[in-house]
């Protein structure tokens, strides 16, 4: 029944499904409530959904400070928040390709790509890697369509849709599959893309980073979005089934 609904609308027959909803402690959500936009609009209903998912996140993954870092509840909370935010319209949040997440004070040193990095996702150590200052700056500046932290968890959902068959997995491939399959087929719309200021050159490097930077212009500019490119627009709200927040 689900996959002819999947089929016919392009999302899950539901997100929300809860026995019982977990709260934040205060701390948390003060946290939330002052620093983290996206919630605020959110409707009541909608917020509680939030919280829940906020808690269950929190004590799914594990926090690794680097370079004296001490990890605080703000860090857990707004990097935490990131990720339930991207995976809201989902019905599994827990983007399970991560366990764990290692914080450096500002731009560090990977081993593994022998580079300067001010964020990268491992996916063969499970782990997202940040600088806090840099996750900060993302959020300091609301619309200029560049947020560390939903640039790097973005690449770690879309790895996390190749390995997984849930259906919000499945919807995000697929819609993936087709924005390409439209840009490919669109050279026109490609061009004008490329050749806009609207999203940054970064975006073109491959069709990975292309689709962390949409989504970071998706969340951060939806009606510039929405209106210059509408239907690229179309098929990441639909990637992300984003019918919440005026989206």
């Amino acid at each position: 029944m689900e996959t002819a609904y999947v089929i016919k609308f392009r999302k899950p027959f539901y997100n929300h499904l809860y026995l019982r909803l977990k709260r934040l402690k205060p701390e948390e959500k003060l946290i939330l409530e002052n620093n983290f936009s996206f919630y605020k609009r959110l409707n009541k209903k909608e917020q509680r959904y939030f919280e829940h998912r906020l808690h269950k996140f929190l004590d799914e993954k594990d926090f690794v400070g680097r370079d004296d870092l001490i990890i605080t509840t703000e860090m857990r909370v707004l990097i935490s928040a990131t990720a339930v935010m991207l995976t809201f319209g989902f019905r599994d949040f827990y983007i399970d390709i991560i366990s764990r997440i290692v914080v450096y004070p500002k731009i560090f040193y990977s081993t593994s790509n022998k580079t300067y990095n001010k964020g990268e996702f491992n996916p063969r150590l499970k782990s997202l890697v940040l600088s806090w200052d840099d996750f900060k700056k993302g959020y300091a500046i609301n619309n200029d369509n560049i947020n560390l932290g939903i640039h790097e968890f973005t690449h770690a959902i879309q790895i996390n849709s190749l390995k997984s068959r849930d259906v919000s997995s499945v919807i995000f491939t697929d819609s993936f599959s087709e924005l390409s399959k439209l840009l490919n087929t669109n050279k026109r719309l490609k061009n004008n893309l490329m050749a806009s200021n609207y999203f940054r050159k970064y975006a073109f490097t491959n069709q990975f980073e292309f689709l962390a930077v949409a989504i970071e212009t998706f969340i951060e500019t939806p009606k510039d979005f929405r209106n210059q490119f509408p239907e690229v627009y179309r098929k990441i709200k639909q990637m992300l089934n984003f019918n919440i927040a005026g989206y």
